[in-house]
Formats: C-alpha cells, sequence, structure tokens
C-alpha cells in the first residue's frame, strides 16, 4: 500500500508540473533546484531535499530519533525516482491554453491527494517532510502538526521563490497551482479516507 501510494503521488507530482500553474509546496523548492541545476531532474532533487530532512530530524531529535524512521531514506528515493520516471512519462502532456492547464493541475492535485491517503492507510511511515514536522511538534509540544507543516509549506515556498528570483530573474514552479495544492490536498485527503477505510476493512483486515 505504501508504494502504491507513492506511486499515485509522484503520478501527482508529476502531472501538476506538467499543468505548468506551479507545483505542490513540498515539490516546490526540488522543483525550482532541478530548474537552476540543469543536469538534476526534480526526482533527485527530492531525494536530495529528503535526505536532509532526515538528517534534520536525527538533529532534533537526537537520542531520541528512532532509528526506524530511517526507512524514510528507502521512501525517498524510491518517490524520487519515480517522479522521474512518470515526469517521463507526461512528456507529451504539455497544455497551452489556460483551462487546459487548470484541468490538468486539478489532476494532479487529486492525485496527490489520493496517494497522501494511501500512504496514511499503509502505516508504515510518512515522507521525511512530514517526519521533520512531527519531529519538531514532538520537541515543542505546544506546536500543532497541522501548524507546523503550514508554516514549513510556506517556508519552502518561499526559499523556492527566493532562488528562482535570484539566479533565474522569475519564480520557478510557484503559481496558483502552488496555492491551490496547499489548500486543496489535505481536504481532499480527507475525502478520500473514508472510502479507503471501509475498502481496508473489507478486502485487508
Amino acid at each position: 500500500m505504501l508504494v502504491a501510494g507513492l506511486f499515485v503521488m509522484a503520478a501527482g507530482v508529476a502531472f501538476s508540473v506538467h499543468a505548468n500553474l506551479g507545483t505542490s509546496p513540498i515539490s516546490s523548492l526540488p522543483y525550482t533546484i532541478s530548474v537552476i541545476v540543469g543536469p538534476l531532474t526534480i526526482g533527485t532533487a527530492t531525494i536530495c531535499m529528503h535526505v536532509v530532512l532526515i538528517l534534520l530530524q536525527i538533529i532534533v531529535l537526537r537520542k531520541n530519533y528512532d532509528p526506524f524512521q530511517l526507512i524514510q531514506l528507502p521512501v525517498a528515493i524510491i518517490f524520487g525516482y519515480l517522479t522521474d520516471f512518470f515526469d517521463w512519462v507526461f512528456t507529451g502532456i504539455n497544455p497551452t491554453l489556460y483551462w487546459q492547464k487548470v484541468i490538468c493541475c486539478i489532476i494532479g492535485i487529486v492525485l496527490v491527494a489520493f496517494g497522501v491517503a494511501i500512504e496514511v492507510m499503509s502505516k508504515v511511515c510518512c515522507l521525511a517532510a512530514e517526519g521533520f514536522d512531527l519531529a519538531v511538534c514532538q520537541v515543542i509540544p505546544k506546536l500543532k502538526f497541522s501548524t507546523m507543516k503550514i508554516m514549513f509549506d510556506v517556508f519552502l515556498v518561499l526559499v523556492a521563490c527566493a532562488l528562482g528570483l535570484i539566479f533565474t530573474g522569475q519564480l520557478q514552479g510557484v503559481r496558483e497551482g502552488t496555492i491551490a495544492a496547499a489548500v486543496c490536498v489535505g481536504l481532499i485527503t480527507k475525502q478520500f479516507a473514508k472510502p479507503l477505510a471501509k475498502f481496508e476493512e473489507k478486502f485487508l483486515m
């Protein structure tokens, strides 16, 4: 189920990239870095970012870090390569009209949300970004996960904007689709949760 969730999420990220209306907040920084550093793909940049986030989790939690969470590393590698794979699969999808871009953006958002719902249902682990958010919340108990996630997503988008403007003179991968993804992915994920729970109860228990 975890691998299936990664497949769907990676497809959603790649679809959002080809919609050309902005990637999701968590993918905005890897996408911008891949544009700046030409030979570096968005999948490879995603893996690099997740490795840094895993190291930050270890630094933040120190002796309280659970070694099992190192499973986030192979998960990040799989997710990164899947993102590059689907980016190649969707090479021919390059909408030119705005309404076409909107449709592709919506498809990407729905795919990411569905992938997240499946990932959560697997109950194995989360991606390194969410793992970092949880680690900070563990150190600062009064900080809610939802608040930390919003703060971290905003931080990633701001860094992506800054790097894009500094190195390319324009925003890269940050547009109205980024805002839509930030608002809608969580809401749509909740809508998938109930039917997936029924599926799990009927077929997987």
